[in-house]
């Protein structure tokens, strides 16, 4: 009834309304609006991320009508980085719906995104009337060539009784092997357009999950004995281990054997930060040792320095383990390379080692230089988080909300040295628990992110928390999420690392000298920010109040409060030192060319 009495006040921007169509209420026609809503619905989609306009007002209500989730969002960015965090967080595409033309090529930074981190997503953008095509339809632009870039799967139905096939396949494209993202264009008159119904194959089939895919038994065996005659092994979890749901078998795989694992940032929680065999503090030290190492659902890219020296061994022996046989040998050759889902793969393992009898002993040479690394680094962080001195540093901050955050939340995290150091002291115990800016190093991410975030909570675990630690710099990308957090009483914490600029910024008198030196845009460093910018007093918009930090107790306060609050948004913006920065490193970040 109240959808109904909200299409009708929305009727003056539509040419006509599905609600009042006679043919639709004697069963006799369907539009494509509604064929688009029901084989939406009839593939298992449940949320739709978006922002309405001509043409696609009409195609937003259908799909409510239908019963799929909407969430209007502020920013295309932000709704399609919304929709592909659902999916990562429910293994179904997320729905981001957009407008024709500008709207579209807004969305393009998020299938960018999508697509580089393997994250199930379809986007669907109205587009001009196609007789207006060729003659400078509204908002006319060569959409499909424009996707078919970010997607694996780019298409405009042509005919309003076809939808239903090519809705199937954009959802199949998206969820099988290797998560990307499908592209549909609906241009105005194919979503006026109206069919018989009984001539629309609604029902068009639903392929269902892929099965897992199976290893080469004769690879196990290999595995298992490489694994097994390893001095010095090292398991690396991926965001594949992740999305794969393979956390059972491989906290399994790694009780059993004691062999020593790392996590890939969104590999976090698969297997609990906080095991007694997770060594990320010695990273570094793991991955330049290591002389066999067994890499699950992760890839060697630039976030593991392309298995390439100076950050490994030159003699390493590397087991893959990826469900896309493409990625296998991509950066360097692999010993073994199996082309599998994780969690067979890995049950197939255990039963190998156990019938070996393998166990690593935790008081060989390579657990105790681990134990040994592990304890120097952490004696810098502890004596880093100790120090309460105002302004505050980024691991005081960080050690202070591990500390006052509910229990297994999850968290969103972007930023330059916000993310980089919030990974190694905001601790994960659950799988798919870690949002951040991921393979693509995205930023603008966390907002949306959280909504999606705190949608899924709403649905699939109420006590759950969301967490969104932003830096000041990225918080800026997509800060008017917080209106949609707001709108759909989604009680996401959003803490502001402010340090004044992007990497590091400047304190006042700094800035003030700086800018009064001569032209401000020549002058003004290209990482600097305002200082001291009052991100919570956004919260005044809205009736409510954020929170100031600058000290420990400052941000304790803020948290149980911010904690307490259970139907809106909190901001807790925390004032650190321009300069802090990260524990030095021994290698630059990045690993350089060889080239």
């Amino acid at each position: 009834m109240l959808l109904g009495r909200l299409t009708r006040l929305a009727q003056p921007l539509f040419r006509r309304s599905f609600h009042v169509s006679p043919k639709l209420n004697q069963a006799m026609g369907i539009d494509g609006n509604n064929i688009l809503a029901e084989s939406l619905k009839k593939q298992g989609i449940e949320y739709v991320f978006g922002i309405v306009g001509i043409p696609v007002i009409e195609t937003s209500l259908a799909f409510q009508a239908a019963g799929i989730k909407y969430v209007g969002m502020r920013n295309e960015q932000a709704a399609c980085y919304a929709a592909q965090a659902i999916g990562y967080l429910t293994g179904k595409p997320g729905v981001c719906l957009v407008v024709s033309g500008p709207g579209l090529l807004h969305c393009i930074g998020g299938m960018a995104n999508a697509q580089v981190n393997c994250w199930p997503l379809i986007v669907i953008a109205g587009s001009c009337p196609e007789d207006h095509e060729g003659i400078g339809g509204f908002q006319e632009w060569l959409q499909v060539e424009s996707s078919r870039l970010y997607c694996k799967y780019a298409f405009r139905p042509p005919s309003a009784r076809l939808i239903p096939l090519h809705v199937e396949k954009a959802v199949r494209y998206a969820s099988s092997g290797r998560p990307g993202v499908a592209y549909l264009d609906m241009p105005a008159t194919l979503l006026m357009a109206e069919v018989d119904e009984d001539k629309v194959p609604l029902d068009y089939y639903a392929t269902g999950p892929a099965r897992l895919a199976h290893p080469d038994p004769e690879l196990v065996e290999q595995a298992a004995e490489l694994l097994s005659k390893a001095d010095r092994p090292l398991i690396i979890v991926g965001k594949g281990a992740a999305y794969g749901k393979a956390e059972e078998s491989l906290c399994k795989l790694v009780n059993v054997t004691k062999v020593p694992f790392l996590p890939t940032p969104m590999g976090k929680g698969v297997v609990p930060d906080n095991s007694e065999f997770c060594v990320s503090t010695a990273r570094t030290q793991a991955l330049l040792k290591a002389d066999v190492i067994l890499l699950l659902g992760a890839r060697m890219n630039w976030m593991l320095h392309f298995g390439q020296t100076p950050r490994y061994a030159p003699d390493v022996k590397i087991i893959q383990v990826d469900i896309t046989p493409e990625e296998l040998h991509n950066s360097v050759k692999s010993e073994i390379a199996v082309h599998s889902d994780i969690k067979p793969f890995v049950d197939g393992l255990i039963q190998k080692l156990t019938e070996k009898k393998y166990s690593l002993q935790t008081s060989s040479t390579w657990w105790q230089a681990l134990k040994e690394k592990q304890k120097k680094n952490t004696e810098f962080v502890e004596a880093q988080s100790n120090d309460k001195s105002v302004p505050l540093n980024y691991y005081a901050v960080f050690k202070t909300v591990q500390a006052n955050i509910p229990q297994d939340s999850i968290i969103v995290s972007e930023g330059a040295n916000t993310m980089d150091i919030g990974r190694g002291l905001l601790l994960n115990n659950k799988p798919r628990h870690r949002l951040d800016a991921g393979t693509f190093g995205t930023m603008g991410v966390g907002p949306g992110f959280a909504v999606a975030a705190a949608m899924w909570c709403r649905d699939y675990a109420p006590n759950k928390r969301v967490i969104c630690v932003e830096g000041d710099s990225a918080f800026g990308f997509s800060g008017m999420e917080i209106e949609t957090m707001f709108r759909y009483k989604l009680p996401v914490i959003i803490i502001i690392v402010n340090n004044n600029g992007i990497y590091s910024g400047f304190d006042k008198e700094m800035m003030k000298d700086i800018q009064s030196s001569g032209d401000i845009a020549q002058c003004t460093p290209p990482t600097a920010l305002s200082t001291e910018v009052r991100y919570e007093k956004m919260m005044e918009m809205f009736g409510a109040t954020g929170h100031l930090c600058r000290t420990v107790e400052e941000i304790e306060t803020a948290l149980k409060a911010a904690v307490a609050v259970t139907d809106r948004p909190s901001i807790i913006n925390i004032l650190i030192n321009p300069q802090a920065n990260r524990k030095p490193q021994t290698f630059n970040w990045l690993t350089e060319s060889k080239l």
